[in-house]
């Protein structure tokens, strides 16, 4: 992991096409601002979490031998 210091409207590049700008800072709360191209997803990660395990069970429950069954 890469840690960094940045101050209000500093930046750093990810790559040649991701920004990310510290927008603001109040008290331990930092807001910042992400610029990339649409075709790359943004999440914030509890909502990445809850997409991979939704993911997770849909694999779970399609792949179950009463499915598998069903299908045949």
């Amino acid at each position: 992991m890469l840690a960094l210091s940045r101050k209000v409207n500093e930046s750093i590049m990810i790559g040649h096409d991701i920004e990310i700008t510290i927008l603001e800072i109040k008290g331990e709360q930092v807001k910042i601002g992400i610029n990339a191209p649409k075709s790359v997803p943004l999440y914030r990660k509890e909502i990445y979490a809850q997409i991979q395990e939704a993911n997770q069970e849909a694999v779970s429950a399609e792949t179950s031998p009463e499915v598998l069954k069903k299908l045949f």
